[in-house]
């Protein structure tokens, strides 16, 4: 079969041995993610017609607004991965606290926990821009047997087994790595199986695009304004071009493909920035890193710090490796 007609369950059943662990559990959990993400991108397509969209009138724990399609997604994840019976535990950005699983008739004998941001980027659904989910695996560290605890989430983002998201564009896309480079799988809705169709994704080492949100520039880090201004120059291969979505999933996977920087600093309005470290920045560190690429924080790798919180924020520089290196050049002039 010509590598690109390969489905995605196909190529989890041949890449199954480069796992670290080979139970089988690791490909049955990701096929339960992509599973849930049928459903919610079904839900997604049709948000337009139907009363899906708007406020739930709910907050999450983090104070903002709840989408009604955050919340629709929110459960399908969870109950998908509860039901097949494959986690021990799961947390989402949409819950306060994380959810202890008890495997049927096992007594907690499953061994990885699930991360997840169920639909990030939910402030566009209703202005029709593209919206993601975010996700992120680990093995448990409390004893198999027991209830999950607090600690097998706090773990560093290098102990991950497996990350990816799902874009609800123009197309649907599941992009995943389990440590052996990143893969993409474009859902073809006419017979609902995802296809490879962008193998082995990498990070153009130099790009000529940079993300941010400008309009917080005045209560940016000092670095992170040098920054700005060193992209609009004049000089070299600069300026580079200004794109900003607002969805880190649609940024990151636009720069992923033709190569740039992200960042989420944090600023005198929002202390350590916006991005949550265990369901957004770890996932996607893990991603850039499985491609070429590099995120940190301006001066730490990402997934080197130790979380101490479920809802924990970080600033975030994430994208190729040359533009993340330079913007760490200008922030180290002031730490």
């Amino acid at each position: 079969m010509h590598q690109k007609n390969k489905t995605l369950g196909e190529f989890i059943i041949e890449n199954q041995s480069a796992f670290k662990y080979t139970s089988g559990e690791l490909s049955r959990l990701i096929n339960s993610i992509r599973l849930a993400a049928k459903v919610v991108n079904h839900e997604v397509n049709k948000a337009g017609l139907v009363d899906i969209i708007g406020d739930a009138g709910e907050q999450n724990i983090q104070g903002e607004n709840q989408q009604k399609l955050d919340v629709y997604a929110n459960l399908k994840f969870i109950q998908t991965l509860t039901n097949r019976n494959i986690v021990c535990g799961i947390a989402s950005e949409e819950e306060d606290s994380f959810i202890s699983i008890n495997s049927q008739d096992e007594n907690h004998q499953n061994k990885y926990i699930v991360l997840i941001d169920p639909l990030d980027g939910s402030t566009n659904i209703d202005v029709n821009v593209s919206v993601g989910t975010i996700f992120s695996i680990y093995r448990r560290v409390t004893p198999i047997g027991t209830p999950v605890t607090i600690e097998d989430f706090l773990q560093h983002g290098n102990q991950q087994v497996a990350a990816g998201y799902i874009i609800y564009g123009t197309s649907t896309m599941l992009v995943y790595t389990t440590g052996c480079g990143v893969n993409g799988f474009t859902l073809n809705p006419a017979i609902g199986s995802f296809y490879l169709s962008h193998p082995n994704m990498e990070f153009p080492a130099d790009g000529h695009i940079y993300s941010v949100n400008e309009g917080n520039y005045i209560h940016f880090p000092q670095g992170i304004k040098d920054y700005i201004k060193y992209c609009q120059m004049e000089e070299g291969n600069r300026p580079y071009t200004s794109r900003y979505i607002g969805s880190l999933v649609s940024d990151f996977h636009r720069n992923m493909i033709k190569g740039g920087i992200y960042m989420y600093p944090k600023s005198s309005k929002m202390g350590n920035g916006k991005l949550r470290l265990l369901y957004e920045c770890n996932p996607m560190a893990f991603l850039a890193e499985q491609a070429n690429g590099k995120a940190s924080d301006g001066f730490t790798r990402i997934m080197d710090i130790q979380p101490t919180e479920l809802h924990e924020r970080v600033p975030f520089i994430c994208g190729s490796r040359n533009m993340v290196e330079k913007a760490e050049e200008f922030m180290r002039k002031y730490s």
